[in-house]
């Protein structure tokens, strides 16, 4: 039978929100796939600037476009969802970059399945 667990990202500190500090390829990394486990990812963006970011996720890798999800975060308008619970596992690493530095940060968790 499988059991579920809720885990922090790994990027997070302490729970806390992960600032995308990348503008480029290879992001900043927000969670790390167990190795056996299947993780079920959510995550959530908020953009503090006063213009809107095109934040893109690389679930998995860096690969255009297996791998990428692109998304506008609006300007400070709360926790955008961008991942809704996807799997991954294998030590896979999710990783974000904004167009802008600092400004976009993304909360979440993972539901852990063994």
């Amino acid at each position: 039978m499988a059991t579920f667990s809720k885990v922090k990202l790994s990027g997070s500190t302490d729970g806390r929100m992960v600032k995308v500090a990348a503008t480029a390829t290879l992001g900043t990394t927000i969670h790390t796939a167990h190795a056996t486990s299947l993780d079920e990812i959510h995550l959530w963006a908020v953009n503090s600037d006063t213009t809107a970011r095109k934040l893109t996720i690389e679930f998995g890798g860096a690969a255009s476009p297996d791998n990428l999800i692109e998304i506008t975060i609006p300007p400070e308008s709360g926790l955008i969802p961008v991942v809704p619970g996807l799997i991954l596992t294998n030590s896979l690493v999710v990783t974000a970059f904004a167009d802008s530095a600092n400004v976009v940060m993304v909360a979440g968790f993972c539901n852990r399945i063994t």
